[in-house]
């Protein structure tokens, strides 16, 4: 059930009538059915609580059936661990009882249950139909997926549908800028990532840069608001590398099926990139994009789109002056710098979302760069054929620009195999 509510009405500017139809256009609701509300004033707040209570229909609970709650939310305290925000769908729980996890079949021992108020307000029992807490000695809050069903040990039942696992979809070295501090760094991204389930931390080290980390983030802007927190509650300094997705390759070599134990593999490295010559085809993930602009700048984002090797699904209309288009992007192409391109062509009209939608097949090759002819892992990088040597010019002319300049001759090189592509040269003082 969708309740449409317009908010800030009262501002100078709001043309509430022409967004209730953007309403009635993309989304099929009629126009009528929209609440224009100011929450500022409290103009038609009382409108929207009616609806909620007329509309919304109650919890379809049944106290007979066994416990099944659903996880939406969790938190971590110090000093008592996960505190898993639940709804109960059937059944009851309290205090003693012993519940376990569809997704990882671990089981807990029930301390303390509640509600909220909106503080936490312990209780005895929490039954079907009711929103509260659970708190039941677990230790990380990767133990307490969202979406995930909870039911009694000895009672399995149905999980609820709709569950999926958090999955990174963008991956960043992370080394300290001082090897002294990788104690401190450690630190700091332990307690970072007791509040956040979402992020992957594997173990890494580089001969450049030192021991350090790979982490995984479901997208850019959570890996950079997870730097910035770094930065800011730790006042950690760290060396982050350049953002890459997961690719896949499907090995032909034997040898290296039996290495890897199965015959496709995930590539969230690319100094694990394989070689052509074990591999049938490499697999890139793609997305489906959505953009609603105004429709002065529909040329200048085709342009933009199809440099990024996007495919037009769809270009609709949502009113005389708006549009929605939708495209297939490969997530490598938007990753970096796409949002920001956008933004600065529409001159911040345009508004971008995308979706997870598989992957597809791509002729990708790995790209080394070489600093007076020794190889930097660090700055390998995966990239589409065709977008090569752009792409390595562009990051030779970076890294001339970046690295400070020396008594001596630096040459710059970005190398596919055994073939330079791109070269610039710093000229020592």
């Amino acid at each position: 059930m969708i309740i449409p509510v317009i908010n800030k009405i009262d501002l100078k500017h709001a043309e509430p009538d022409r967004v209730a139809k953007q309403i009635e256009k993309v989304f099929d609701i009629p126009k009528d059915e929209c609440i224009q509300i100011s929450a500022k004033l409290g103009t038609n707040v009382d409108q929207v609580l009616e609806k909620v209570v007329e509309k919304i229909p109650p919890p379809r609970a049944k106290l007979s059936d066994p416990l099944r709650a659903l996880v939406f939310d969790s938190t971590y305290d110090h000093y008592r661990g996960v505190i898993a925000s639940i709804a109960l769908f059937d059944g009851w729980v309290q205090k003693g009882d012993k519940i376990m996890s569809s997704y990882t079949k671990k089981v807990y021992e029930v301390n303390e249950v509640g509600i909220l108020r909106p503080d936490q307000y312990p209780v005895e029992k929490l039954h079907a139909g009711q929103v509260g807490y659970l708190i039941a000695g677990m230790k990380e809050v990767k133990e307490a997926q969202i979406g995930d069903t909870f039911h009694l040990q000895k009672q399995p039942v149905e999980p609820l549908a709709g569950f999926k696992p958090a999955k990174p979809m963008v991956f960043a070295g992370m080394y300290p800028i001082d090897q002294s501090e990788y104690t401190n760094l450690r630190k700091a991204v332990e307690k970072l990532t007791l509040n956040d389930s979402s992020v992957t931390v594997h173990r890494d080290s580089s001969p450049a840069l030192g021991a350090g980390w790979r982490l995984g983030f479901l997208g850019l802007l959570h890996m950079e608001v997870f730097n910035q927190r770094l930065e800011q509650e730790y006042n950690a300094s760290v060396i982050l590398t350049a953002p890459t997705v997961p690719y896949k390759a499907v090995l032909s070599s034997s040898k290296l099926i039996k290495e890897y134990g199965e015959e496709e593999i995930t590539i969230l490295n690319p100094c694990h990139f394989p070689d052509r010559l074990h591999v049938k085809e490499y697999l890139e993930p793609i997305v489906t994009g959505t953009i609603l602009t105004p429709d002065d700048y529909i040329g200048k984002i085709i342009s933009l789109c199809q440099s990024r090797r996007a495919v037009q699904k769809n270009m609709v209309y949502i009113d005389d002056h708006r549009l929605m288009m939708q495209y297939l992007f490969p997530l490598n192409e938007i990753v970096v710098d796409f949002y920001d391109s956008l933004k600065s062509l529409s001159s911040g009209y345009a508004s971008f979302d995308y979706e997870d939608a598989g992957y597809q097949v791509a002729d990708l090759i790995k790209m080394d760069i070489y600093l007076n002819g020794k190889c930097v892992e660090e700055l390998a990088t995966i990239v589409h054929r065709e977008k090569a040597y752009s792409t390595g010019k562009a990051i030779a002319e970076r890294l001339k620009d970046t690295i400070p300049q020396q008594l001596f001759e630096i040459a710059i090189q970005a190398a596919i195999g055994s073939k330079v592509i791109a070269r610039e040269t710093m000229v020592g003082t």
